[in-house]
């Protein structure tokens, strides 16, 4: 194979050109670091020192000298919220509204931070004037977001009705299960003050929104037996089925008291049954199993509660037929078996929970709205151990 030397000389010219762009970055690095103002190397100087406030006051000085580096205060303020310190971000921002010579994007940008700022410290009326503001602006889609997230936790209802809507207007997406649940809000406000015939109309409203809204249809019965129309109150809340056949479980109290109510007891017992056959639950199970006490015995209700945890082999069941066995068992055997249902309930207690499907906050009752994540509508129907073996 022929060599060619002039290969040997290219080597040295190759170093020296890598040596001279090597040395020309480094002058550039040299001469934009000199360039940097000294009061960007105290802000940083005093953020290593876990002295914050110097360094805002170091970094405002910067953005009097040049504007430019207001990015580095949407930075810094951002910092600050994320760590919790409210206080420290709205006086960042604050800052740099002060600034007359700022530009006016960048005044609109300081002006939703200062929002979040509110929002975060729970400053929701700072927070709501703010964002206001902003409706008008690029920011008129997050600013929207926010002002319904402050209606809903201020419990504005209707303006949270308002919000929603306008959100769903300007392209945002649907908002339509929110909405109804707003609207169920304001029913049930309506009901806790024996207003039944002023709920009525909002639920109507509720379920135009959302058709398989299943506490508007459960409201709307109230409100009907509230007016003395229990026939009525039992159609609504037998419509749930149709909605959705694992909520059955949150109506079955209600139906089951309807009945004795209309004086058909056994009735509403058949059609729980007919339910658990669909759709098991533990609930839905507690409710039958004290409604065939009362009515058929504790032998119906021990043989009802075994066929049940054959089906579904939950110890949440157990725990339910161990009650059943202690209500005639042998004055010998009871405190062998109390023992065991005692300790068999204690560990079922951390099992029967609902849990966020969003956020997993767990609860003992159920919730429309996540204690948690504060989102509609996540919490599914049966409890956490049912689920798990189901799954």
């Amino acid at each position: 194979m022929e060599f060619e030397l002039w290969w040997l000389l290219g080597i040295p010219v190759f170093f020296a050109l890598g040596w001279i762009a090597a040395r020309v970055d480094i002058k550039q690095l040299v001469s934009e670091s000199r360039s940097l103002p000294r009061d960007y190397f105290r802000g940083l100087n005093f953020l290593l020192n876990e002295q914050p406030d110097k360094a805002i006051d170091a970094f405002i000085e910067i953005v009097k000298l040049d504007p430019e580096t207001a990015d580095m205060h949407f930075a810094l303020g951002n910092l600050f919220r994320r760590r919790g310190e409210t206080e420290r971000a709205i006086r960042v921002h604050q800052n740099l509204l002060a600034r007359p010579d700022l530009p006016q994007e960048q005044q609109v940008h300081a002006e939703f931070e200062l929002g979040q700022d509110y929002l975060k410290a729970g400053l929701l009326d700072r927070a709501e004037e703010t964002f206001n503001r902003l409706i008008e602006t690029q920011y008129a889609a997050q600013a929207r977001r926010a002002l319904l997230e402050i209606f809903q936790r201020e419990k504005e209802w209707p303006r949270a009705i308002e919000a929603a809507l306008g959100l769903q207007e300007s392209g945002a997406g649907a908002r339509q299960k929110e909405i109804a649940q707003f609207y169920c809000e304001l029913a049930q406000d309506a009901l806790v003050h024996i207003h039944p015939d002023d709920a009525l109309p909002l639920l109507e409203k509720a379920l135009q929104a959302d058709r398989k809204n299943v506490r508007a249809t459960m409201l709307t019965g109230d409100a009907q037996l509230a007016m003395h129309d229990a026939e009525g109150a039992l159609r609504t809340w037998r419509r749930v089925e149709q909605q959705s056949v694992p909520h059955v479980a949150l109506v079955a109290q209600r139906l089951m008291d309807g009945y004795r109510t209309v004086g058909r007891p056994q009735e509403g017992v058949n059609l729980l049954k007919s339910y658990m056959a669909e759709a098991s639950s533990i609930d839905l199970l507690e409710v039958v199993f004290k409604a065939v006490i009362e009515l058929d015995g504790v032998d119906a209700a021990k043989q009802l509660v075994s066929e049940e945890l054959r089906r579904t082999p939950t110890l949440l069941g157990l725990d339910k037929l161990l009650e059943a066995r202690l209500m005639d068992v042998p004055a010998a055997h009871w405190a062998e078996l109390s023992l065991v249902k005692n300790l068999v309930h204690g560990y079922t207690q951390k099992l029967a929970r609902y849990q966020c499907s969003h956020c997993g906050f767990k609860a003992r009752q159920f919730y429309w709205q996540c204690p948690g994540c504060s989102r509609w509508e996540t919490y599914p129907p049966r409890r956490t151990e049912e689920l798990n073996v189901m799954n």
